[in-house]
């Protein structure tokens, strides 16, 4: 492919690579609290719709749209490809090194300690949202995958793709049906009308829908909600917490994680075999895929979004008038856009040195995506603040939590080897102590 000059770039030397990986997961890992700040510190329907208990405009209206337009699900995708690159890394590192079970040995422990470390962050530090879990779970299957080509890892890419695009059409359809003939159950049963015992189901599935979906049931479910959470103690938190933890970690995974989470896990290492997610494709290759996969991204993004605004969050109306399930086309196009931006940038001197900043955080990432749950809980459950700000307001939250995080990182990492938690994995894993402190 003909290369193209753009002024400052050049293909990331092998030294850089690692580098360039760091910097890519802290921009993700500090990313990915834009959108679940809203989950931890707001009722957990606020993470995508607005309050209609408040006006749909002013500065909730503009931090809304900033949310869902340019980062639902966007970092969370960018943080899954380099995962998906990182456990080849680990894989080929482990392989050179080392022949027989060992390398399936080592890749299967720090999955199983992965697997815990997610459970602590579900149920002791309250994120209901982790990802930890889905990505221990998800992780158990990339390894036989290890030694096909890009080629063939981004042929399995779209297969994925397509099952997920095809089952979330399905339970739109479902949906659709369910609409369709709870009505017409609800008026046979208002004409005091025989029902079958289909039309019975039908309806008791309509009305709960409508109870749990409508516009006109939104106010009443987020103070429900509230009710159970403000001014509550741990105890009682972590029972309210606990019902939806075992629903993300069971059913969740199922019907959605193993999808969302195994397509971009295999655009990642597909990524690191041909080089892009390592910096080394050619800059018009960069330039394409980020102009094409933003553009693309970004419009399905903003068409669905203000579709939602339109509709004030009444899912009943917008799944009626949906037609396909496009949500995780519309992320693979962004993440893979915003990827592209991310390593154009880095190509570009200024952009490497502004980017560097973000380096230690993604050295520690580990550290401080679990470090993120346990503030987070502090400030909107020990200190009594959640659902007491304003949509706009958690960016404040954001803001400090992001300058604690990128200076805490950069100090640690000037003294110690990795991150506390990153040795105390690597500890686990390996089952001897690695040397955390750097020598003098």
């Amino acid at each position: 492919m003909e290369k193209i000059a753009v002024p400052g770039a050049s293909p990331v030397a092998k030294a850089d690579r690692i580098h360039l990986l760091d910097c890519l997961r802290g921009v993700a890992l500090l990313g990915i609290l834009i959108m679940n700040i809203n989950g931890q510190g707001l009722a957990g329907q606020l993470y995508e719709d607005m309050d209609l208990r408040q006006p749909l405009t002013g500065l909730n209206f503009y931090a809304w749209t900033f949310d869902m337009v340019l980062f639902e699900g966007t970092m969370r995708g960018l943080f899954s490809m380099l995962f998906g690159a990182g456990a080849l890394l680990l894989i080929d590192r482990l392989q050179k090194n080392h022949t027989g079970l060992l390398p399936a040995d080592v890749y299967y422990k720090r999955l199983v300690w992965l697997m815990i470390f997610g459970l602590i962050n579900a149920y002791i530090f309250l994120w209901p949202g982790d990802i930890l879990f889905p990505y221990a779970i998800v992780g158990l299957f990339l390894f036989p995958f290890r030694n096909l080509s890009a080629r063939q890892l981004l042929i399995a890419a779209v297969l994925v793709l397509a099952i997920a695009t095809f089952r979330d059409t399905r339970a739109l359809n479902r949906r659709k049906e369910t609409i369709r003939e709870g009505r017409v159950a609800e008026v046979l049963a208002e004409k005091k009308k025989t029902l079958t015992e289909e039309q019975q189901t039908f309806l008791g599935k309509w009305k709960t829908m409508k109870k749990n979906h409508s516009k006109d049931s939104i106010p009443a479910r987020l103070a429900e909600e509230e009710k159970k959470i403000v001014r509550k103690s741990y105890g009682e938190i972590w029972k309210y917490y606990a019902d939806l933890n075992e629903n993300n970690e069971s059913i969740g995974i199922y019907r959605f994680f193993v999808w969302d989470i195994l397509l971009f896990f295999f655009i990642g290492m597909a990524f690191y075999k041909n080089g892009f997610i390592l910096g080394t494709a050619s800059a018009k290759t960069y330039i394409i895929t980020a102009i094409t996969g933003t553009a693309i991204g970004l419009w399905l993004s903003y068409t669905e979004q203000s579709h939602r605004h339109r509709l004030q969050f009444d899912h009943i109306k917008y799944w009626e008038q949906a037609k396909l399930g496009l949500y995780e086309i519309r992320r693979v196009f962004q993440s893979v856009g915003y990827l592209g931006l991310l390593i154009l940038f880095y190509r570009w001197k200024p952009g490497k040195k502004l980017l560097t900043i973000f380096a230690p955080v993604g050295r520690m990432a580990f550290t401080n995506y679990l470090l993120q749950s346990v503030i987070t809980s502090i400030i909107f459950y020990g200190m009594d603040w959640f659902a007491a700000l304003q949509r706009y307001q958690l960016y404040y939250i954001v803001a400090g939590i992001w300058v604690f995080q990128i200076v805490s990182s950069h100090i640690w990492l000037r003294y110690f080897n990795m991150g506390p938690l990153e040795w105390l994995w690597r500890s686990l894993t390996y089952w001897k102590r690695p040397a955390l402190m750097k020598k003098e």
